[in-house]
């Protein structure tokens, strides 16, 4: 409950996160002018606290601390205290989470840090309770030392401030830029009449370093219950898309056994929602049973992808089934009337982390009387103990189902089809409970990987109502998100659209557009793509440095200019760019972008030696590099009426490394290959080309089925 009655300066935000904290008593203002003035203008430090509004930990210091007059005296007293919201400002919190790692060898969120009126901190950690407890200091002892220490030493607080700033600049990681390889990657020109193949010298470093990728994976792996490495456990999703590539090249080795283990892993655990569908953030323990367990948008747009992925690979129905799930809980509670999609949805219900998820068996009789109850308890791992805190998260860890079905006089498909009309059952219920906190404003960035999630999904599983969900995702964003100058927008809430687009925004929203692209033809997402990569170039390039800035050279002066390289919880926008490079390339044959590519390839070439399984996204780049080509040009009408089925037979298999082109005759100005593809009234006519040499086009069904068969 919040103790002041008086709004603070957050209270004219847009920021769900900001306006949690509005009428907390410490008088909190937004990163901004006024703020920085203020600190100037008293000398005094700057508290920053960066979260986000879907943070248990965050919720759980304002309660202690931002909520209480105590803790609220104290900042007040020695501090301009500012509020940011991470998912708005990544720049901010990039740049000091860089600085909280540096100095704690660790980062997470809350963020805080203290630091000089210029910005330059001299103390950063992240969560801090109110008085001193766990081996943690408390913040009101904090305050108090620090504040005292700036009255009676600031000199020493500045003099720190200089070091620790510049050991950041020492250990930024900034790709290296190497000797440019005698063409790396296949001249789409050139070579599309002549014949040719990947580059030997491209070979020679990145065949090596996704191998080593691999091994360090293998050797991380939970074969008891997926996943990598320790609790607490994430699902990275872009390292399992990774390892389906791998395991398509390399059948042999134990990639697809890898994937195929943690995305059922994950399927069974309490990360997954098996109520109200949709996966949690992370899990706290190996087996995935305990989540905190807030929603993010972005996981679950990986995640589609990833179980899309795999079911092209293995047509293993539970994995398209997963991807569906997902998205009926996004498309359901997660999408604005206007067609964009929501942030996330939080842990808490009622100041409680996972009150709204967990389950009594009482409360499960209650709805669904004894026999279904004790049969749904059984599969779900409901017990009187409980799993959580005395309570239960529905899991089905145990794999009790398939002996419930042999013990019980109902066939397999009647046992399911009950289970499913209790989960529907415990659905109405559950709705009617106190919901946590959605955060509803909606991101470009994790827009455009819902699109591209969605778009798959209409590939792979011919949902019209997926296409159409993504079409309107990406105009809400070209009509919201998009200045009249063409110049993409971040976050938009409640009519308010701000701050320049960052990378991510638009290598994700690019990628979007050009799954959109391959799902329906339509040539206005490619162009647009070309566009909004034409002033990705101009804005974010690093033409020093290599690879390409978080922030955009319009954006406010930091410290210095973030560049995020890592495939983390997200994928670097960088290794996105690298693929969006290299689907240009095959897509348009304009070496432009094939030379853009090569850069980017070899900027980040040593930093990929060093960790390599740190960057699988951008290793998925390398790898599609590393393949020859195969384009499936489609010539024809978009109303065709073959086309569809066309369609639904490529993408029923798991082609990493093709290419669908649409010639409906108004792209050759911006793809002039095409033109040499004809036009047939009436008919769709495939042309299938491999290693830039084209087979016999095709436009019977069973002629296009052994075309494929055969490549």
């Amino acid at each position: 409950m919040h103790t002041s009655k008086e709004a603070n300066k957050l209270i004219d935000e847009k920021s769900p996160y900001l306006l949690q904290h509005a009428y907390n008593p410490v008088k909190w203002y937004p990163w901004g002018e006024e703020a920085f003035a203020l600190s100037k203008k008293d000398n005094k430090p700057i508290f920053l606290s960066i979260g986000y509004s879907t943070c248990h930990w965050c919720h759980v210091m304002e309660r202690e601390s931002f909520e209480n007059d105590e803790v609220a005296a104290l900042l007040n007293r020695y501090f301009i205290a500012i509020k940011v919201d991470r998912e708005e400002r990544p720049d901010v919190d990039h740049l000091y989470m860089a600085f909280c790692q540096t100095l704690t060898g660790s980062g997470g969120w809350p963020l805080t840090i203290i630091m000089t009126p210029e910005k330059m901190p001299f103390f950063a950690g992240t969560y801090f309770p109110k008085t001193e407890r766990y081996g943690r200091p408390g913040l009101m002892e904090l305050s108090e030392q620090i504040g005292t220490l700036w009255q009676t030493n600031e000199a020493k607080l500045r003099e720190s401030a200089d070091k620790i700033l510049a050991a950041v600049q020492s250990q930024r990681a900034i790709p290296n830029k190497s000797a440019p390889l005698s063409s790396p990657i296949p001249n789409l020109l050139s070579l599309k009449t002549n014949g040719g193949s990947s580059s030997e010298a491209l070979q020679s470093w990145g065949e090596p370093l996704i191998a080593k990728a691999y091994q360090v994976l293998a050797q991380s792996f939970d074969a008891r219950y997926g996943g990598f490495g320790q609790a607490p456990k994430f699902p990275t999703p872009h390292t399992l898309t990774f390892l389906l590539r791998y395991a398509k090249d390399h059948p042999k080795d134990k990639g697809q056994e890898m994937v195929r283990k943690t995305l059922t892993g994950m399927a069974q655990g309490g990360i997954y929602d098996h109520v109200g569908f949709g996966f949690a953030r992370y899990s706290t323990d190996e087996k995935w049973l305990v989540p905190h367990f807030e929603k993010m948008l972005y996981d679950n747009a990986l995640l589609a992808t990833a179980y899309l992925e795999s079911y092209q690979m293995t047509h293993h129905e539970e994995d398209a089934q997963k991807a569906k799930e997902i998205f009926t809980y996004v498309l359901r509670d997660m999408t604005s009337p206007e067609g964009g999609f929501y942030s996330a949805e939080d842990a808490d219900a009622e100041e409680i982390e996972g009150k709204f998820h967990v389950w009594t068996p009482e409360e499960i009789e209650t709805l669904l009387g004894k026999d279904t109850a004790a049969m749904y308890c059984a599969v779900y791992d409901i017990t009187p103990e409980g799993n959580f805190e005395g309570k239960n998260i529905p899991n089905r860890i145990l794999g009790t189902l398939g002996k419930i079905a042999r013990d019980n006089p109902m066939d397999m498909a009647d046992v399911l089809q009950a289970l499913e009309s209790a989960r529907q059952t415990l659905f109405t219920a559950r709705e009617k409970r106190i919901h946590p906190h959605k955060d509803d404003k909606i991101l470009t960035a994790w827009n455009g990987l819902m699109i591209a999630a969605l778009a798959k999904g209409a590939q792979i599983l011919g949902s019209n109502a997926y296409l159409e969900a993504a079409e309107n995702a990406a105009n809400f964003v070209l009509t919201h998100l998009q200045r009249s100058d063409g110049r993409l927008l971040a976050r938009y809430r409640e009519g308010d659209a701000a701050y320049p687009g960052y990378l991510d925004d638009y290598a994700f929203f690019i990628s979007g557009l050009l799954e959109l692209y391959s799902a329906c033809g339509k040539p206005h997402y490619l162009q647009m793509a070309l566009q909004l990569q034409n002033e990705l170039e101009r804005i974010f390039l690093d033409e020093e440095g290599g690879g390409y800035y978080l922030t955009g050279s319009d954006a406010e002066e930091l410290l210095f200019r973030p560049k995020e390289t890592y495939d983390g919880a997200l994928p670097a926008g960088n290794s996105i760019t690298a693929l969006n490079l290299l689907r240009l390339a095959r897509l348009t044959g304009d070496e432009r972008w094939e030379r853009k590519a090569e850069q980017q390839l070899l900027a980040f070439r040593t930093v990929l030696e060093a960790h390599p399984s740190g960057y699988t996204a951008f290793l998925q780049a390398l790898q599609f590099a590393l393949h020859p080509s195969q384009e499936l040009i489609l010539a024809g009408s978009l109303d065709a009426l073959e086309l569809p089925e066309m369609r639904q037979i490529f993408f029923s298999a798991f082609r990493p490394y093709a290419s669908v082109l649409y010639q409906e005759g108004s792209l050759t100005e911006v793809v002039p290959w095409l033109q040499t593809y004809p036009l047939e009234s009436g008919h769709v006519t495939a042309y299938l080309c491999q290693n830039f040499t084209c087979q016999r086009p095709v436009q019977q069904i069973e002629e296009f089925k052994a075309l494929l068969k055969n490549s």
